[in-house]
């Protein structure tokens, strides 16, 4: 099937970057792990249904070297971004965390055996042109203060790369709603000790319960969206599309934070789209050889 995945991978970006800015909204007025967990508790609970209505596929011990390791990445990925977004503007956290999409096919070729397609690393460097030109190359502009949110950014793309690396991995075998759950409950299980040493906040308040909910929905129908689009393309394939965070990032943060949209985002963008474009007809995607939910 062509185009399938790609689409597939598309709606998935454009809602988690709905849930980025809904996280953004969340960290402001409480602790960031406090936040981050609680959306994954939240996400557990619309994950159910889909795993209830795939038959309840149970966990097998196979399973669970592979996911803790994937866990890991998960929270350390969520984590340093939702802390990013303390002090940095969400189209330029989610800007800086482009260096992912570079990382994800080498790492592919090294763990998957993905054969490294040219056009595919040329569709990746051509996105990431879009981003410099949105971005700009001149990092002394950077004030000082947000030099750890770039950090932290770098950080999280390194472990969501690899996160998604380990997902490839494991999405036609384990299925989409398996890689939910567990990528909802270990990274859970894993913040629950941090969240239990705050000396508050560690519950959110009433008025920003909505938001925790809806972090949760978002980032569980995003997750199912993404997995079956793995579990049908190659990473390398679906790489490029990453980029197109950018288009939404920019466009929730001008809507709810009144963060500004630059003539240079702009351009970016349509850099980026011109190379999602590019990769879309190029990438023969092949049918996957059994369902994966």
């Amino acid at each position: 099937m062509r185009g399938g995945p790609i689409l597939l991978y598309l709606f998935g970006i454009a809602v988690f970057c709905a849930m980025d800015a809904i996280m953004k909204a969340l960290v402001l007025t409480n602790p960031a792990v406090a936040a981050t967990f609680w959306r994954y508790i939240a996400a557990l609970v619309f994950i159910l249904p889909f795993w209830w209505r795939e038959g309840r596929p149970p966990v097998r011990r196979d399973m669970l070297a592979p996911h803790l390791l994937r866990g890991v990445l998960i929270a350390a990925a969520a984590y340093f971004f939702f802390w990013s977004l303390t002090v940095l503007p969400l189209a330029e956290a989610v800007t800086f965390a482009f260096v992912a999409p570079l990382m994800i096919p080498p790492l592919a070729a090294l763990f998957l055996g993905e054969r490294l397609e040219a056009g595919s690393l040329l569709a990746i460097l051509a996105g990431f042109a879009g981003v410099l030109v949105a971005v700009g190359t001149d990092v002394s502009a950077i004030p000082r203060e947000r030099l750890l949110g770039v950090g932290a950014v770098l950080v999280s793309a390194a472990s969501y790369a690899g996160s998604i690396v380990l997902m490839r991995a494991r999405a036609s075998r384990d299925g989409p709603s398996i890689l939910s759950i567990l990528g909802a409950v270990i990274p859970a299980a894993l913040l629950l000790p941090f969240v239990l040493l705050l000396p508050e906040g560690r519950v959110p308040a009433p008025a920003d319960w909505p938001l925790v909910l809806g972090a949760g929905l978002a980032g569980a129908v995003a997750l199912q969206f993404i997995a079956r689009a793995y579990a049908r393309a190659e990473a390398q394939t679906l790489a490029p599309f990453e980029y197109t965070a950018l288009f939404w990032a920019a466009l929730f943060g001008w809507i709810f934070f009144a963060e500004p949209l630059s003539w240079r985002t702009l351009l970016g963008a349509l850099v980026i789209i011109a190379a999602c474009l590019w990769q879309a007809r190029r990438a023969v995607v092949p049918a996957p050889s059994s369902p994966a939910g």
